[in-house]
């Protein structure tokens, strides 16, 4: 089974901009860098890597788990890194009901990020990693013609589930990965922005190779690059990487539906 988002790769205008925001204000580490390339390490087991290119950028949806008890020190952190913060649509910043909370902002390329916690999250488990106390990386969300048809190849190829199915809005789930399917006619909040497909390159992480085995023979058009299955699906490009490190039984530990 798929337990985590490995790495996301997003595409950028300006590799020194992205430098900017994430090394000097969010304080992330960087463990490779290239002339048009960028990756940091956001937490103990996820990556985030930028791609710069002479292209239009459409801005992608990250939310990054955080601790439910740590929340406000990372919303804290946030205030003072000078970053876009978002009104929600009641006008305050910060949502917090129901055991969970979430506070959005923007990076320089106009990617929608978030963090999030849930109070229901076992907060042991995962070692939260710099500034923002990131324990994982949560949602990558993927803006689609059809929620259905797209919902239901990440069930059917790459084994993920859905607490309820839904037409418009749909979280497809595995381990800690959440996948975000959403019609592209309904905008993000809460900024009502405009859904449109991101160029993205989503690495998936599973501790049994045995798994990437059978989706290499099942998925059509599937390729080994170097220690990755590569695979794609409409606009979207993902990776299925082997990851002995982080136990399958984690997503079971942190109290995670699936």
């Amino acid at each position: 089974m798929i337990t985590h988002y490995s790495d996301v790769q997003l595409h950028t205008l300006s590799i020194q901009g992205v430098k900017q925001i994430y090394k000097e204000r969010l304080h992330f580490p960087i463990i490779y860098e290239s002339s048009t390339f960028i990756r940091f390490q956001i937490s103990s087991y996820a990556t985030l890597s930028f791609k710069e290119a002479y292209t239009p950028v459409s801005p992608a949806h990250v939310a990054f788990q955080v601790p439910y008890s740590l929340f406000y020190e990372s919303a804290s952190f946030l205030s003072k890194s000078h970053l876009l913060l978002l009104q929600q649509e009641n006008g305050e910043y910060i949502d917090d009901e129901n055991g969970r909370r979430n506070l959005y902002f923007r990076d320089g390329d106009g990617h929608l990020l978030e963090i999030i916690a849930h109070e229901r999250v076992d907060e042991t488990v995962l070692k939260p990693l710099g500034d923002l106390r990131i324990m994982y990386i949560r949602e990558v969300g993927f803006p689609v013609a059809s929620v259905p048809v797209f919902r239901e190849w990440l069930k059917s190829k790459l084994s993920m589930k859905t607490e309820r199915d839904q037409d418009v809005f749909n979280f497809v789930i595995s381990g800690t990965a959440h996948a975000v399917v959403v019609s592209k006619t309904r905008p993000w909040i809460p900024i009502a922005l405009k859904a449109l497909p991101p160029r993205v390159v989503v690495t998936f992480g599973t501790p049994d190779l045995s798994f990437i085995k059978e989706l290499g023979k099942k998925v059509e058009n599937a390729k080994w690059d170097s220690h990755l299955l590569c695979i794609s699906k409409e606009e979207y490009a993902f990776q299925v990487q082997f990851t002995p490190d982080l136990h399958k039984d984690v997503p079971a530990q942190l109290n995670l539906p699936f």
